[in-house]
């Protein structure tokens, strides 16, 4: 799996592309829309891909985050107006999501198996210390624009529901002499519900996701205190048809 810091790359190297393609293809289009008869029919938006600053949220009062974390987000969504002016649609769609969160939660297990929740004291000495996640996701919108057949810039507002399942993830803590990965936590939710709501003009559309259940069920600190974890994220969604 790749590291936070692979994923950075990632993220950059994607998100160049896709404002370069974007750019080229709207220049294209504009130049022979008045030579096509235009479909009354179009629909909007069917490719997504965004990048998220990712927070933690219902933390215990020792938990912090440090150092980036971030997420990458693409899918395709089918868009299905639903009045005459086709400016109001709902969106089904699948997708893949790529997160990492660097805090200092250690994850790990004792000698009988049982799983270890620690917040790392800040007087600790250590290398990293991350949860990275890898999502399938569906996400479900009702989606409001300003778009006709021959407008490729307007205004718009999506919001609704995202269903996700964790297929793969990995807790990852270094230190000097000792690394302790964990893939594979009884107390982890593979399932993710969450809000969405995406508003914007054109290529940059401000994107807030809030997840509904937290990353861990009956998740307890060593002290007792219970782990209720939840992720808030925000950033910047663009789409293509």
């Amino acid at each position: 799996m790749l590291r936070p810091s692979e994923s950075i790359s990632i993220i950059l190297f994607v998100l160049a592309s896709i404002l370069f393609t974007k750019s080229n293809a709207q220049d294209s289009l504009t130049g022979i829309i008045d030579s096509l008869q235009l479909d009354q029919k179009y629909r909007e938006d069917q490719f997504y891909i965004g990048v998220t600053f990712n927070l933690l949220t219902n933390k215990p009062q020792e938990l912090s985050q440090n150092g980036f974390s971030g997420g990458l987000h693409l899918g395709y969504i089918r868009d299905m107006p639903i009045n005459k002016q086709r400016n109001l649609a709902i969106g089904i769609g699948a997708g893949f999501s790529m997160n990492t969160y660097n805090q200092n939660l250690f994850v790990g297990e004792d000698q009988s198996n049982t799983t270890i929740f620690n917040v790392i004291d800040s007087g600790y000495d250590y290398d990293k210390n991350w949860l990275s996640t890898y999502l399938i996701e569906a996400p479900i919108q009702l989606r409001w624009r300003t778009s006709t057949a021959a407008d490729y810039k307007f205004w718009r507002v999506y919001t609704g529901l995202q269903l996700g399942y964790v297929y793969a993830y990995k807790f990852n803590f270094e230190e000097t002499g000792n690394q302790v990965v964990q893939t594979d936590v009884p107390e982890f939710d593979r399932y993710r519900l969450g809000l969405t709501f995406t508003f914007g003009y054109d290529t940059f559309n401000f994107h807030f996701y809030y997840n509904l259940n937290p990353f861990f069920k009956d998740g307890t600190l060593i002290n007792g205190q219970p782990l209720e974890l939840n992720s808030f994220k925000l950033g910047l969604m663009f789409y293509i048809l």
